[in-house]
């Protein structure tokens, strides 16, 4: 297996979007005062999420734009017929929330040093640039990357095999000269896998039973695992050890 780069995944893989989206709703809803539509925090952020979850569909399967589902977001958690300014409004003062939780994993930058020498880094994510360009500076790693690729301006999202094969064309390098790390076991692992790409699918909060086999799909609960894995020399020449 010769690995020559490593194409990552932002939300959920690099950044603990979950973690972040739960405690910036949670103060947004304060705030706005919003709580008093639920019956405790744990409902609205299990609405905030469905909400969330069916308008990226409708912006992955092309019915609406990366702007208009956040809009559809508010709308229908909000039940209100607010207008788009209204709405980005609204998303506008959610994202300050938001933004103050923003955090890696624990794991990312361990992993980035230890592969910093032997393989080349890229992005390649269902958002847009816009979004993950601040992400990754405001998290202080945009540096790390070579170029950052994003559905909404590429005009093809993961898991189509397209969105994989942009991201090595942007390094130059045949899909089976390189690896991609998701968290989502479809969007990522399959759609890796399928476009003939490495497929490597962090599975944080060890959903492998529900999720299934997938052949070409491999399995890691930590990106400790990841230098490994991909046969990376990281110590003056010695094999991998870290973790």
């Amino acid at each position: 297996m010769d690995i020559r780069a490593v194409v990552w995944d932002v939300d959920d893989t690099l950044f603990d979007y979950t973690s972040a989206d739960r405690l910036g709703m949670r103060d947004h809803l304060v705030t706005e005062g919003l709580f008093s539509d639920y019956d405790d925090v744990r409902q609205a952020i299990a609405r905030w999420r469905e909400v969330t979850d069916l308008q990226w569909a409708r912006f992955s399967a092309g019915e609406t734009t990366f702007e208009g589902q956040r809009r559809d977001r508010v709308r229908v958690f909000t039940g209100q017929e607010l207008t788009d300014a209204e709405a980005d409004d609204w998303f506008g003062r959610y994202l300050g929330h938001y933004e103050n939780a923003w955090t890696l994993f624990p794991d990312v930058l361990p992993v980035l040093d230890a592969l910093a020498a032997s393989h080349r880094h890229s992005v390649l994510s269902n958002s847009s640039i816009h979004v993950q360009d601040h992400k990754l500076r405001v998290l202080g790693v945009h540096d790390r990357f070579e170029s950052i690729i994003c559905a909404a301006e590429l005009g093809v999202s993961k898991p189509e095999p397209g969105a994989f094969l942009a991201a090595c064309d942007a390094l130059a390098l045949p899909p089976e000269q390189v690896a991609y790390v998701g968290d989502h076991p479809d969007i990522d692992g399959r759609g890796a896998a399928e476009a003939g790409l490495l497929s490597v699918w962090i599975d944080r909060y060890d959903a492998g039973a529900e999720a299934g086999e997938l052949a070409g799909r491999h399995r890691i609960a930590s990106l400790a695992e990841l230098p490994a894995l991909l046969g990376a020399d990281t110590r003056f020449g010695a094999p991998s050890t870290f973790g």
